[in-house]
Formats: C-alpha cells, structure tokens, sequence
C-alpha cells in the first residue's frame, strides 16, 4: 500500500501540473529536485533544482493550451513510487517541424517519485 502522504505529494504536484500552476508544482518539491524526461528510452532533458526545473516548466507550459495528467496506477519500488499515467495535451501553437496547433496528444507512460524531507526530490519521467 502506497504511503498516504506520498500519494498525497504527488496527486498535489500532478493537479498543480494539469492546472499550469508552476508554483503549486514547486511548493511540492525539495530544493534540489532531479528531473529527468526519457523518450524512446533516451534521456531527452534533465534538471538539477527547483530554479532550472521552474525554467522548463514555464517552457513546457506555453506549449500547451490543455493538458492532463491521470494517475493509471501507483506501485512502491523500495523507497520510490512508480507511476503509470496517462497524459492528454492539446497542443496551443504551431511547433516548427513539429506538430500544428490544435493537435492533441495522448500516451501512457510511467514517473518514477522520489521523497525527502516530506517532499518530492525526484521525478523521472518515461514515455
């Protein structure tokens, strides 16, 4: 079973996230949080801290004119918290060589929490 403030940590960040509140996100987060985003099993982008995280989350957050996060499932892998989501976005602006604006975007894929000092200081996305 899924420790209670651990489920809470993370069902905080991801409403702040699918709310495009970028300082709800932060608040969850310990000072020297690793981000890591994973495509096709290479590493795409990664951060180390709250400062470089909140850069790309303001990025990513004109990117999109709707987006969601659903948590699918959760599982404890010793001290972490795997999480299988299923993600739908609309994208807000055409992306040069990318797609246009409008299209949506849906994909499953897992974020690995980590935790400390009752906060989230990892999170390892993998789509």
């Amino acid at each position: 079973m899924i420790d209670t403030a651990r489920r809470q940590l993370i069902e905080i960040y991801l409403a702040a996230y699918n709310h495009f509140d970028i300082a709800a996100m932060l608040a969850a987060l310990t000072d020297d949080v690793r981000f890591e985003h994973h495509q096709g099993g290479e590493l795409s982008v990664a951060t180390d801290g709250k400062a470089d995280l909140e850069k790309l989350a303001r990025v990513g957050a004109q990117l999109f004119a709707a987006r969601e996060q659903t948590i699918v499932s959760l599982e404890e892998r010793g001290d972490d918290v795997i999480a299988t989501i299923d993600f739908h976005g609309e994208i807000a602006e055409d992306i040069p060589d990318g797609p246009g604006a409008g299209t949506i975007i849906e994909m499953q894929g897992t974020t690995e929490f980590g935790f400390a000092n009752g906060k989230i200081n990892k999170i390892i996305d993998r789509a």
